[in-house]
């Protein structure tokens, strides 16, 4: 079974994304597990554990974290569907600002 990591870089402040709201879902859209990124950007623990193979999404609360901060920001909500096929660790990290963002397939 797979593994998942994932982190939020405010590219518009080039720092880490502190205290954005992530949920995870599964194939069939149950959640999975979320979090609230630290310090690093980063969510310590996102979900059961392993994940099965299919199509998983992580939901970023983009709009509630850009609110906090007094930022206007296009995105109320940020979601990447990603495709787990096989064992091995998935990172998705987020490069966020408040009109953009962009993602890919790290490790």
């Amino acid at each position: 079974m797979a593994t998942l990591s994932t982190h939020v870089l405010d590219t518009s402040r080039g720092r880490p994304a502190v205290g954005v709201g992530v949920t995870l879902l599964s194939p069939d859209g149950v959640e999975l597990g979320s979090g609230v990124t630290d310090a690093d950007g980063r969510v310590a623990d996102l979900g059961p554990g392993p994940l099965s193979p299919g199509e998983h999404r992580l939901c970023f609360a983009t709009g509630e974290w850009f609110a906090e901060l007094g930022v206007t920001a296009f995105y109320p909500e940020v979601v990447i569907a990603f495709t787990v096929g096989d064992d091995e660790h998935y990172h998705v990290p987020l490069l966020l600002s408040p009109f953009g963002y962009s993602t890919y397939r790290g490790s």
